[in-house]
C-alpha cells in the first residue's frame, strides 16, 4: 500500500513536471507559473528541499528573462522561503551568485522586489550573531546592482553594511563628481567613515578613506591634507585603531559635531540631500 501512494506520487509529480514543460514551449507562462507553484506544494510537502530549490530558481530565472516579472518574483520569494524552512546554511552559491542574479533581473519597479530583498537579507544572517543586517557579501552585491542602476542612494546604504570599503570610496567619488559640491568632497568620505564606525566596522572605514582620499582627483594626497576634517578622520582612525578611544556611536557623533561647528556647512546639509539619502 505505501509503496503504492508513494508510487502515484512520483507520477503525478512527472505529469505536472511534463505539463510545465509543455507550457514553456508554448509560452503559457501563466500556466507555467500556476505548475511551478502546484511542484512548490507537492515537493515541500515530500521535504524534497534540494530538488524543490533548483525548480524554484530554474523558474524564477525563465519566468523573467520572458519579462514575467510578478511571477518571476513569486517563485524567487518562495525560494528565499525554503532556504528559511529547510534551515539551508548560508552559503557563497546563494550569497554571492543565485540571489544576486535574481535580484538584478527583477525589475526597480515590481513591488515584490523590495519583499524579496528582505527576505533574502534576512535569511542571510540566520544563524550569525554577527551578521545581524545581513550578510555583508550579499550587501556588497546587491549595491553592485543599485549602484549599475544609478539608484546611488540605496548602493551606498548597502555598501555601509558591507566590507567593500574600496567600492563604497568609489562609488561615493562618483557621486560627489556627479552631484556634489566642491566644498563637500570632504564631507562625503567623513560621513560614511563615522557610520561605518558606528558600525564596528573599522577595517572597512579604513579601507574607505584611504581609498577615497586616493582616488577622488580633487583631493591631494596626504596626510596631512589640506582639509582639517580630512585630518580629523585619519587622526580618529588612528586612535581607534590603536584603542585610544571608545568606539561608541555617541563618542564618535560627539566628536564630529565638535568639528563641524568649527566649518561652514554647505547648504546641501554634508552632501545628503542632493544624493537622496536624507
Amino acid at each position: 500500500m505505501i509503496s503504492s501512494m508513494a508510487t502515484g506520487r512520483v507520477h503525478g509529480v512527472q505529469r505536472v513536471l511534463a505539463k510545465l514543460d509543455s507550457s514553456l514551449k508554448a509560452g503559457n507562462y501563466y500556466e507555467a507559473h500556476q505548475m511551478y507553484r502546484t511542484l512548490y506544494f507537492r515537493y515541500l510537502a515530500q521535504k524534497k528541499y534540494t530538488d524543490l530549490l533548483d525548480l524554484l530558481f530554474d523558474g524564477a530565472i525563465v519566468l523573467l528573462q520572458h519579462n514575467q516579472q510578478a511571477s518571476g518574483a513569486d517563485l524567487a520569494i518562495l525560494l528565499v522561503a525554503v532556504l528559511s524552512k529547510s534551515g539551508a546554511v548560508v552559503s557563497d552559491e546563494y550569497v554571492l551568485e543565485k540571489l544576486p542574479k535574481l535580484f538584478s533581473l527583477i525589475k526597480p519597479d515590481v513591488p515584490e522586489r523590495e519583499v524579496f530583498l528582505m527576505n533574502a537579507l534576512q535569511w542571510s544572517c540566520s544563524g550569525s550573531q554577527e551578521h545581524r543586517t545581513g550578510h555583508p557579501e550579499l550587501h556588497k552585491n546587491i549595491a553592485q546592482i543599485f549602484w549599475k542602476e544609478r539608484n546611488f542612494a540605496m548602493a551606498r546604504h548597502h555598501f555601509l553594511y558591507s566590507t567593500d570599503g574600496f567600492g563604497c570610496a568609489s562609488l561615493l567619488v562618483e557621486i560627489h563628481k556627479m552631484r556634489g559640491y566642491a566644498a563637500e568632497v570632504d564631507l562625503f568620505i567623513a560621513q560614511a567613515v563615522l557610520q561605518y564606525l558606528c558600525l564596528q566596522n573599522m577595517s572597512t572605514a579604513q579601507a574607505a578613506f584611504h581609498c577615497y582620499t586616493s582616488q577622488h582627483p580633487n583631493i591631494k594626497r596626504g596626510p596631512p591634507y589640506i582639509l582639517p576634517l580630512l585630518n580629523f578622520i585619519w587622526f580618529l582612525l588612528k586612535a581607534v585603531e590603536r584603542a585610544a578611544v571608545d568606539l561608541t556611536v555617541n563618542t564618535i557623533w560627539s566628536s564630529f559635531s565638535l568639528l563641524r561647528d568649527g566649518v561652514e556647512v554647505p547648504p546641501s546639509t554634508l552632501g545628503c540631500s542632493r544624493m537622496g539619502i536624507m
